[in-house]
């Protein structure tokens, strides 16, 4: 089990990321919904979508690798999302976390969500995964994979293909038909698909 295991497109590395289980401090996460975003237009996977979408810049640095390392930054101003680098070093690629079921650290992660309606709220969308795990912009670049890390990842078996579903993705305005948001069906914790009101409506999404 090694960060080398991620150095792939990111759809492909959005589906090894099924069923790992991302541990910070008491609380664990058992990871049942993702979404891939590519890079730059001069990587192999341009997503207009992605923060590195129009370059590197010192704030999207993390996405251009090494894989397996993790790129934090706050939505709308007050959630911290957690994405995990993927593709080869120097190729800007991630995987968004977009919800898990909590295995462990139940009762630390209830103080961090006491809003959460039952255990499988906890971890119910980007924001609310960070919030469950106690991210924060400070683990930027954490390298999850050093046993040494507050925050690390474990990589089990890879998830049923018969249990993944994939759609369009979440809240982007770019690309949103893209089918790179996955999960895994038989998980309560799978957040509700919302359109970007921003995004284009097509033939298959009207």
């Amino acid at each position: 089990m090694s960060a080398e295991e991620l150095a792939v497109d990111p759809l492909t590395a959005a589906q090894r990321l099924l069923g790992a289980t991302l541990r910070s401090g008491p609380v664990a996460a058992y990871i049942v919904e993702v979404e891939a975003y590519g890079g730059d237009p001069a990587g192999p996977w341009h997503d207009p979508a992605a923060h590195s979408g129009r370059g590197r810049t010192p704030r999207n640095a993390a996405m251009f690798g090494p894989p397996g390392r993790l790129y934090v930054y706050l939505s709308y101003g007050m959630h911290t999302c957690a994405n995990i680098i993927s593709g080869p070093d120097g190729v800007a690629s991630g995987v968004l976390l977009r919800s898990a079921e909590i295995v462990a650290g139940h009762e630390v992660a209830r103080a961090r969500r006491p809003a959460a309606r039952g255990d499988e709220d906890l971890a119910r969308g980007p924001g609310n995964l960070g919030s469950a795990l106690g991210i924060g912009l400070d683990d930027y670049g954490t390298d999850l994979f050093d046993q040494a890390s507050g925050i690390r990842l474990e990589l089990g078996p890879p998830a049923d293909p018969s249990r993944i579903a994939a759609g369009p993705r979440v809240g982007v305005s770019a690309e949103a038909d893209r089918p790179w948001r996955l999960w895994l069906r038989d998980s309560r914790s799978v957040s509700a698909y919302r359109r970007s009101p921003r995004a284009p409506r097509t033939e298959k999404s009207a």
